[in-house]
């Protein structure tokens, strides 16, 4: 199914953990012991539901459920409909104790019940969820951040799509496969799919790479536990990021899409026909043709080459990352970097422009012949 963008600010918080805080001394009674709890909601009305938005924890001390064995199976009922995570019932001062009729009802429809001892104001329930959620926000956030670094770094290297993928699957402790718009693999990391779940990831790599406008950015299922995704890459040639992981919560996305962002760069089709001749040239330059042989592979006759010198302002030394994109913003991907200085060559007749961070040298517009020349002047420039 079409993947939402929307979802919680945090991650869901586990019944479990809210439990676990001995001092608000609460005590599961009845129905299922898992949970995700998304919000807090106190509310004494008779059905609740149109003001439920789901994963709620509804407190209640029952003030209107006066006839427990006629209106408990209605009042579950309708909370669960509405989505409701679990049912926390105060004892005191409406009921000395938590009606059997309430229990059965919750067991009935899997509806977690917990009792709240008379001693425990359900402010103090509220705020105990709110802190265990923003620990959890500041969790994820380390979590993405640590991710995210690592990503970058792995983009740095000199097989980057591997090392992405690779580095993609540590973090999220599944299976990556990067697929083309025909269901064909392209790279994988994190153990081979067991083929019922590979089948399950093409199909829904299919759903987001078709040719169809407009079509949805990404896709998610579930196979037996494990959570599916799907998210295709920009670049127009229908390749498809796809996912097993054994959770789904916003962290999940989150990595995932700067993973996205980083193989759309990597799998651009930067190399168009003038680039392509480019690269030629520099191979022929490299096994020995002089600058007039490989010319006609540069541009056509007449045309004008600048090169620039760059420095870093603060003296540190650059690194492949800096260098690209110095390049990147002065318009060029023919970019060398040095110990000390980065050699960009520019196309046209325009010729560079200032870059903060940088201090530049540049020579005056050249044929390509005059190359050589053009980068001894272009060092006494800087």
């Amino acid at each position: 199914m079409p993947d939402s963008p929307a979802g919680p600010p945090t991650p869901p918080i586990p019944l479990t953990e809210l439990l676990a805080r001995e001092e608000l001394g609460l005590r599961r009674i009845a129905g299922p012991d898992r949970a995700d709890l998304l919000w807090v909601h106190t509310s004494e009305m008779a059905d609740p539901y149109p003001y439920l938005l789901g994963g709620e924890l509804l407190l209640s001390a029952g003030v209107l459920l006066t006839d427990a064995e006629t209106d408990a199976d209605t009042y579950v009922a309708r909370l669960v409909e509405a989505g409701a995570a679990a049912l926390g019932f105060g004892v005191a001062p409406v009921h000395d104790t938590v009606p059997e009729a309430l229990v059965e009802a919750c067991d009935r429809h899997g509806l977690p019940l917990l009792e709240v001892p008379p001693g425990t104001p359900f402010t103090a329930i509220a705020r105990a969820v709110w802190r265990l959620m923003a620990e959890a926000r500041h969790r994820e956030l380390r979590r993405v951040t640590r991710a995210q670094q690592a990503l970058a770094a792995a983009a740095a290297r000199p097989d980057p799509v591997p090392a992405v993928l690779h580095q993609l699957a540590v973090q999220l402790e599944g299976r990556v496969v990067l697929l083309t718009a025909e269901g064909g693999e392209l790279h994988a990391a994190g153990g081979p799919p067991p083929r019922e779940e590979r089948a399950a990831l093409v199909q829904l790599s299919r759903v987001v790479s078709t040719d169809r406008r407009p079509s949805p950015a990404s896709a998610t299922d579930t196979l037996d536990g494990t959570q599916l995704a799907a998210y295709a890459l920009d670049g127009g040639q229908g390749l498809a990021l796809a996912l097993a992981t054994p959770r789904r919560d916003p962290g999940v996305h989150t990595v995932a899409g700067i993973a996205v962002v980083l193989l759309a760069l990597l799998t651009a089709p930067h190399q168009g026909a003038d680039a392509a001749g480019r690269s030629a040239a520099l191979v022929r330059l490299l096994l020995g043709a002089s600058p007039q042989e490989v010319a006609p592979l540069l541009a056509d006759d007449g045309a004008l080459w600048t090169v620039v010198h760059a420095r870093r302002a603060d003296g540190r030394a650059p690194d492949r990352l800096t260098a690209g994109a110095l390049g990147a913003s002065l318009g060029s991907p023919l970019v060398d970097a040095g110990r000390d200085t980065v050699r960009v060559l520019l196309a046209g007749p325009g010729g560079a422009t200032a870059q903060t961070g940088w201090i530049l040298g540049a020579s005056a517009p050249c044929p390509v012949t005059a190359l050589p020349a053009a980068d001894t002047e272009a060092a006494r420039a800087l």
